[in-house]
Formats: structure tokens, C-alpha cells, sequence
């Protein structure tokens, strides 16, 4: 039984007991009927308000795990399985480093940036690569990922 349903179950019951409203005590009760039935009314216009924030809540948590699955790529449709766009395996990737003697790029495999060094190919200059902070659980310089 909803709120207004037991307030007009209330104001039958004051009509059946045959409450004058002409009289002192008649009209306080109509009175009070009239603001129970006023109540009743806001509380089923809360009530309906409430249910759509609460499907549009749903929607929105719906979109932020489908982002969320997305970013961290856990069952996500963004990807396709030969072309993960969330594929950490940073190995196969290429990279171009510019030479700071000569200002030449030069394209290279990790393989190559894992020897340590090379000589660049324009000026013979040494070009260094530090990968200390792969093996650093605390790394935030971002070059592989981890933030």
C-alpha cells in the first residue's frame, strides 16, 4: 500500500466515522488529512525523480566500467586480438633517437636500445640508453607504461 493509498484509507475512515468540519475538532483532523495527502503527493513526485537519477546513475557507471575495461584493456571490444591498442609489450616496438652531437634521428628496435649503446651511424658519436627504470617498480618517467 503506497503512502497516498493509506491517507485516502485514512480520510475514508474520517468520513465513515462522520467527522463534522464544522467543528473545532473536525476541521484540525480535516486539516491534518489535507497535509498527509499533500505529503503523499511530493513523496510520489520524489519518488519518480529518484528512479531517474538513478537510471541515468546506472547509465553513467555503465559507460565509466566500459571505459575503464577499455583503458585497461580487461575485455574490452576497442581492441581486435592481432592489434591491441592496450598491448604493453613494448619489445617489438620501434624507436627514434636523435643523435645530441649531430641532431640525426635514427630509428631503433629495443634490441638494439637494450645493448646499452651505439655508435650513431651519422657523426660515430656514442648514443647511450639507460633502461634501469624497467627494472624500477617505481619508475614515473612513463617510457614503458607504468605511470
Amino acid at each position: 500500500m503506497t503512502v497516498a493509498e493509506k491517507v485516502s484509507y485514512i480520510k475514508g475512515l474520517a468520513e465513515g466515522l462522520g467527522i463534522d468540519g464544522a467543528t473545532k475538532e473536525g476541521k484540525v483532523i480535516e486539516a491534518i488529512i489535507d497535509v498527509l495527502n499533500d505529503i503523499a503527493l511530493t513523496l510520489e513526485d520524489v519518488d519518480a525523480e529518484l528512479d531517474e537519477v538513478a537510471d541515468i546513475v546506472n547509465e553513467i557507471q555503465d559507460d565509466v566500467t566500459a571505459l575503464e575495461d577499455c583503458v585497461y584493456c580487461d575485455d574490452c571490444d576497442c581492441c581486435d586480438d592481432d592489434d591491441c591498442c592496450c598491448d604493453e609489450d613494448f619489445e617489438d616496438d620501434m624507436y627514434e633517437v636523435t643523435c645530441p652531437n649531430c641532431n640525426n634521428t635514427v630509428t631503433v628496435d629495443f634490441d638494439v636500445i637494450q645493448a646499452g649503446e651505439i655508435p650513431c651511424p651519422n657523426c660515430g658519436e656514442t648514443l647511450e640508453f639507460d633502461l634501469s627504470c624497467l627494472e624500477d617498480d617505481e619508475c614515473d618517467c612513463g617510457c614503458h607504461g607504468k605511470e
